[in-house]
């Protein structure tokens, strides 16, 4: 098989015939399990169906037809995606109850349709509460670049199953960070679209009014031809916009001119590790920013957001919780029943909060496009690290990890996290930020730096 090949050259190398969609399921396959028992990316593997999508797609090529954008594309989803015939575990024990999933998820089928081969569920923080993917029912997902580290989370096996070579594409899911902060920590593209972009339909919600699904890739354009074929209006996701999709892919080499970039002072230049804003620096050196801009009480976005994802999260486990509070992963049942206890008003000063810092962000992006911000506080701390010192501080380290990403999927805004690598021992990620239903732009600056190398491990 090619030397880590991007998405768009395996489905070129399939359609042309150079190689059978068959033969690259089963080299990733066979990669997955001579891999997986170290990493525990995966919790679930689909030999038999995933053969049987393969075998379809060589058929259809066979015969003469177009099997799709993506064909042969080997991809896996967190496993709060409901593939059909499994149970969708959410990273979850009490799940294991219930009937299995009787069709995908949408985001599933749309890859699927184009020709895309799904293998497997991927390990996640139970119930998407988290940013550690340390779960106590199905392990810990370490970091590919040094297993000593968490690889982030709640989507950490999405991010790390890209990261160590596993599979070139997965989805995940981000909250209040959950894609952004393991693609930082994973050293992987994450991609946040603006809220109700992508279905949501066939997933386990975790916080209805800030959940996003999104992709993992290694590269620029897998992100966005993943990105464009997952758009699109969704009746079974009350949320998902009516506007028409706007592809991405055609867009990517069309450079920064005319685009107006800043970088994001403030709440998003304090408490953090140098190297944090090192990464930030080189990103704004490569592509000649020195304009900053700051979002006004962003510290309040990050409380709000805090108060809203735990009453929501609560309140749709509340039954288990107090039915079954024994079979809840601890670190996330007493952060739920935490969050049962926040009194009604909280969450509606939250939400009116919600409201004018979204005025106010508006306002800042009347001038300017793209915004540059850290993705994380530090790089991935060690795997069991309860507590972390950033900026001086000595501060907890699974909700702390979302210092710089909940302020910004508070209000749907969509984010790409850059992947960086400094002279830090780990990489880093610099966030993206751009209005609501601007990811083209996010993109075409995403491209102009990975077309400088910033985003390779130094020699």
């Amino acid at each position: 098989m090619m030397n880590n090949p991007s998405v768009m050259a395996i489905a070129g190398a399939v359609k042309s015939g150079e190689i059978s969609a068959t033969a690259i399921c089963h080299y990733i396959l066979n990669q997955i399990e001579q891999h997986n028992p170290n990493l525990n990316c995966f919790t679930t593997i689909l030999k038999d169906s995933a053969l049987s999508q393969a075998e379809a797609v060589d058929r259809q090529i066979a015969q003469g037809n177009n099997p799709g954008l993506l064909a042969g594309v080997p991809f896996a989803v967190k496993n709060l995606f409901d593939i059909a015939g499994i149970v969708t575990l959410a990273g979850s024990k009490i799940n294991q109850n219930n009937p299995p999933a009787t069709k995908d998820a949408t985001a599933v089928t749309r890859l699927k349709q184009a020709g895309a081969v799904l293998v497997g569920a991927l390990n996640m923080d139970e119930y998407a509460y988290g940013f550690v993917t340390e779960n106590h029912h199905y392990g810990a997902t370490p970091n590919p670049h040094d297993p000593n580290h968490i690889a982030g989370g709640s989507s950490g096996g999405s991010a790390a199953a890209v990261a160590a070579h596993l599979i070139p594409l997965t989805l995940g899911s981000d909250t209040n960070g959950s894609i952004r902060v393991p693609g930082a920590l994973c050293g992987v593209y994450g991609f946040k679209p603006t809220y109700g972009r992508l279905s949501r339909a066939g997933t386990a919600l975790f916080s209805s009014s800030l959940d996003h699904i999104g992709p993992f890739a290694r590269s620029v354009g897998d992100i966005a031809i993943a990105y464009d074929i997952l758009q699109g209006h969704d009746p079974r996701d009350p949320v998902c916009t009516q506007r028409p999709p706007q592809p991405c892919l055609p867009q990517l080499h069309q450079g920064i001119a005319g685009l107006r970039i800043a970088i994001a002072t403030g709440y998003f230049a304090e408490n953090g590790e140098p190297e944090v804003f090192e990464a930030v620096e080189t990103v704004a050196k490569a592509l000649g920013v020195t304009q900053t801009v700051t979002l006004p009480e962003s510290h309040r976005a990050r409380a709000a957001a805090y108060i809203i994802t735990a009453c929501e999260g609560s309140h749709l486990h509340l039954a288990n919780l107090r039915s079954r509070p024994q079979d809840f992963d601890p670190a996330t049942r007493d952060r739920f029943l935490a969050g049962a206890l926040i009194p009604a008003t909280w969450y509606l000063q939250a939400q009116r909060f919600r409201r004018w810092y979204q005025q106010q962000v508006q306002t800042i992006f009347q001038t300017v496009d793209v915004i540059l911000a850290p993705t994380t506080p530090c790089i991935a701390p060690l795997l069991g690290q309860k507590t972390m010192v950033v900026g001086g501080k000595e501060i907890l380290v699974r909700p702390h990890l979302g210092l710089y990403t909940q302020p910004l999927s508070f209000i749907g805004l969509p984010v790409l996290s850059v992947p960086v690598w400094t002279e830090a021992a780990l990489p880093l990620g610099v966030q993206m930020i751009a209005a609501p239903y601007q990811e083209a732009s996010i993109l075409r600056v995403a491209k102009v730096l990975e077309d400088q190398g910033i985003n390779s491990p130094t020699p």
